[in-house]
């Protein structure tokens, strides 16, 4: 009589509960990658050594308000910064990257301008730097913007045998805003612009590229405490002179414009904040016929700067 109960067999083959793995386990897993790119290869680890020896990460923001390094991400913005003249000290490009135009157009300009470092490096090394981001194999860094300090840059109008003309930020937090303001300094004359360390836009790679290359010959100075910068100009024998909506005076009418003056621009909602109003020595305000509330900080500092200007030409 056939016993039955199952009983080990010493033949290979499909058992019962299997769910087809033996199966699947003879299909094809697709082409073999480069050695370079199979974890546990020797090629594989001596790549990621030498990427982990050529990336090197943004810098800490340190104390002091020392700018840290920016990356600039992804195929467009790289070759953007780049056209632009944006400062930089590293390209990186992801192995194997497929070459299309822009990849070639940030290989050229890189080159064309010098002084920037081009390095390959694996994908995963990217999305690291990146924490992430679609970087599409290019990663640019931008070193640590060199701020001027505050009283230089009215000394280096005095040594010019000119009154200083200098423009401060308060609340501005757009780094756009930031550059076009620094555009129109540079196109009227004036002799930098002043930002607070907190709660506001500072020199990054799209400030810079606001400013259509005038980040390059008009200095920015950054300050801990924006009302003892004021406070400290105004003991120099500048005048301080605040935008406001409800500003006691109209441009038109400030004879201080004409002579050593800092224009101190609030931001588009807020407006000047309650202690740098207080500060300043007089508020104009911009007259506006058409019945607009407010100009951005861009466009109201271009008119003051160009009234300013006017009265010194």
């Amino acid at each position: 009589m056939a016993a039955n109960n199952r009983r080990m067999s010493g033949k290979k083959g499909a058992q019962v509960g299997s769910g087809g793995q033996r199966r699947r386990g003879l299909e094809g897993k697709g082409p073999t990658p480069p050695a370079d790119m199979r974890k546990g290869h020797k090629k594989n680890r001596v790549a990621g050594a030498k990427a982990k020896q050529t990336v090197r990460r943004p810098a800490p923001r340190g104390r002091g308000g020392k700018a840290s390094s920016e990356l600039v991400v992804g195929r467009n913005s790289v070759v953007e910064a780049l056209r632009e003249g944006v400062p930089a000290s590293t390209l990186y490009v992801q192995q194997f990257i497929d070459n299309d135009e822009r990849v070639r157009e940030a290989l050229q300009l890189a080159a064309e301008r010098g002084g920037i470092n081009l390095m390959e490096a694996p994908r995963p090394e990217l999305d690291r730097m990146t924490n992430g981001l679609n970087h599409q194999g290019l990663v640019l860094q931008v070193p640590p913007y060199e701020y001027a300090h505050s009283e230089d840059l009215a000394n280096a109008a005095y040594d010019n045998g000119v009154d200083p003309l200098i423009v401060a930020l308060d609340g501005v937090t757009d780094p756009r805003n930031l550059g076009a303001v620094v555009r129109s300094v540079s196109a009227f004359g004036g002799h930098g612009v002043v930002v607070p360390e907190r709660r506001a836009a500072g020199m990054t790679a799209g400030a810079w590229k606001s400013s259509a290359g005038a980040a390059a010959r008009t200095p920015v100075a950054r300050v801990t405490n924006l009302t003892r910068a004021l406070e400290a100009y105004k003991k120099a024998g500048i005048a301080v002179v605040g935008l406001a909506a409800d500003g006691e005076a109209e441009i038109g009418e400030l004879a201080a414009l004409g002579g050593p003056v800092v224009i101190v621009v609030g931001s588009e909602g807020k407006g000047l904040s309650r202690l740098v109003g207080e500060t300043c020595d007089v508020r104009v305000r911009i007259p506006m016929p058409g019945g607009a509330e407010s100009l951005n900080a861009g466009v109201a500092a271009g008119i003051v700067l160009y009234e300013a200007a006017r009265r010194r030409a």
